[in-house]
């Protein structure tokens, strides 16, 4: 473990696909790079057991592997990494400092890519089965998985609504489950999934328990009716959790602005600089709209561009 008075030319906070994309570059720049890991090293992917759509695997890649190679490719051009986890900041232009519950570390440079948690039912079946057992939180990520099968969505947002309408390109049938009445979506969004022959509603429900197979994948759902009191069980092979994402930005409440869900604000004529010099952020953190494994490290170049410009003004 590094030093506790070591002094860094930079930290990356995160090793998901935006903090290890910043590692690489940061690293490739001679900036000798501190990578804290946080409590998920490799970040979500790495709970994924194959990814199809990033660049450059045409016949795809276990989300762990990619993780690992993106690691070891950090560590080749000397990037330092330490398992840890940050509970509060200092931002200082120049002179920022993070505490664990056991150390501190300074840098002159911060890149944030803690990346966004997402929001979970909490109900039986739901963790045994998530991330490669028919549980997912991400259509864009694996509905082609699900060809042909009936699935269903959880959610009644824009984004659960999004996902629906993804998912009809693949699946036999797609149940969209929501405890209210009524999409809260927007018009379009919610007259698009009503009018689509593949989605079947099921309204005013909340989920149970998602129950396994024999094998212990996804056989069906058990959803409660509101009004009338009564279970249902759905018989299907995956679903998929759309009721939103908690970005891992508390540490940053009152150092950073944040949006009213937690996100960082970056300044406006820029992805990743904030409102704080020599601060930079990268991600899921920062972006609810893609939240993709490319997307984020495309964030994660930018901002490690950022920091080496940055920091090549301090002198």
């Amino acid at each position: 473990m590094p030093s506790e008075s070591e002094s860094n030319n930079v930290i990356i906070l995160g090793s998901g696909c935006a903090g290890l994309t910043a590692a690489i570059y940061t690293a490739r720049a001679n900036l000798n790079p501190l990578v804290i890991e946080g409590v998920l090293p490799g970040g979500q992917l790495t709970t994924t057991s194959e990814v199809e759509n990033f660049p450059g695997f045409p016949e795809g890649i276990d989300g762990f592997m990619l993780m690992d190679n993106l690691r070891k490719q950090a560590t080749r051009f000397g990037a330092r990494f330490v398992s840890d986890v940050i509970t509060s900041v200092e931002l200082t232009p120049g002179n920022n400092t993070l505490r664990s519950e056991n150390a501190s570390y300074p840098a002159k440079a911060l890149i944030v890519a803690t990346g966004a948690s997402p929001r979970m039912l909490g109900v039986p079946g739901e963790k045994e089965m998530y991330g490669g057992k028919g549980v997912t939180t991400c259509a864009t990520c694996d509905g082609a998985f699900y060809r042909d099968r009936d699935v269903a969505v959880i959610g009644g947002g824009d984004s659960a609504c999004e996902e629906a309408l993804f998912l009809t390109r693949f699946c036999s049938k797609v149940y969209l489950v929501h405890r209210r009445d009524e999409l809260r979506a927007s018009k379009i969004m919610a007259d698009r999934v009503l009018s689509n022959p593949k989605i079947e509603m099921v309204w005013n429900s909340t989920v149970q328990s998602i129950n396994p197979d024999d094998q212990g994948f996804v056989s069906s759902l058990t959803t409660l009716d509101k009004t009338t009191g009564k279970s249902r069980q759905i018989t299907l092979q995956g679903v998929f959790i759309a009721i939103g994402h908690i970005p891992n930005s508390s540490a940053f409440k009152g150092q950073l602005p944040l949006d009213d869900e937690g996100y960082f604000i970056p300044e406006s004529h820029s992805q990743v600089r904030t409102a704080k010099a020599g601060v930079f952020v990268a991600g899921d953190c920062a972006d609810h709209h893609y939240r993709q494994a490319i997307t984020a490290a495309g964030m994660g170049c930018q901002a490690a561009i950022e920091t080496e410009r940055w920091l090549s003004t301090q002198g």
